[in-house]
């Protein structure tokens, strides 16, 4: 983990209130595993004090590029999408512990569930999963057509089904309905996206490895101010709880009572 400035190369608009981000310099180098991710300073406004917790989309070690995605729904977001090429920002990472796949072995089928921002992580993870020979499937929800991104991305990596709530795009409904109608055989599932997502993946798992990245709000990100605290499923823990900056945010099924 460094604090670095990187240089801001590219900050467009993807989708609609959806930005890609990419910066260059020495962190790039740092990143250890898919799943993880940064914090970032906006810059030094009275309200936007804090730094902004962003999943790793992308990384590119030979040229030292890291791409982000992120939703500008807030004032910190939203004047991150100000940012324009050729400005620095101060960037915290990488972060946290990301997905498992040192286990997963060639020839295996992994499923990759997101839903919404929680779509981009699993972009790294599929292409270090490919590396592997590891064959992939992904599973994108959208709240609608407007808000899709890297639909043709992930189709390079494999086949990736797309689910809108208002069915204006792929399957009508939700990710888990995807998962339903398709009937899957595969050897371990990896998700990220909001709480109730991965609610309903953990409530109708097979017993298959399941691994759930959570999307929380953080104050510090590393682990010092416990804003981000989960409770633990085992209750003969002693520690009792986990934090979801440093010991997440990637947790296996069952080991973390997910928030409300």
């Amino acid at each position: 983990m460094i604090n670095a400035k990187m240089l801001v190369i590219q900050n467009s608009p993807i989708a609609e209130n959806i930005f890609e981000l990419k910066v260059q310099g020495e962190l790039a180098s740092h990143v250890k595993a898919p799943g993880q991710f940064v914090h970032i300073k906006i810059g030094d406004f009275i309200d936007a004090m804090l730094r902004r917790p962003i999943s790793i989309c992308d990384v590119d070690k030979d040229s030292h590029v890291l791409t982000m995605i992120y939703r500008t729904d807030g004032k910190g977001t939203k004047r991150l999408s100000q940012c324009i090429e050729g400005e620095m920002l101060e960037i915290l990472g990488p972060l946290g512990n990301g997905f498992p796949i040192e286990t997963v072995k060639a020839g295996a089928h992994a499923i990759l569930v997101g839903g919404g921002v929680g779509v981009p992580p699993l972009y790294y993870l599929s292409k270090q999963l490919k590396e592997k020979g590891v064959q992939a499937t992904h599973i994108l929800g959208f709240q609608t057509e407007e808000i899709v991104f890297y639909e043709k991305e992930f189709n390079h990596l494999g086949p990736a089904y797309v689910a809108t709530a208002d069915g204006t795009k792929g399957t009508k409904g939700f990710v888990t309905d995807v998962l339903k109608e398709q009937d899957f055989v595969y050897d371990v599932m990896y998700a990220c996206g909001p709480i109730p997502m991965l609610k309903a993946l953990e409530t109708n798992y097979n017993g298959k490895p399941l691994y759930l990245s959570l999307e929380q709000r953080m104050g510090c990100a590393i682990g010092a101010c416990l804003a981000c605290v989960c409770e633990t499923q085992d209750r003969t823990d002693s520690k009792g709880y986990r934090k979801v900056c440093s010991d997440g945010p990637v947790f296996k099924a069952g080991e973390v009572i997910l928030p409300c």
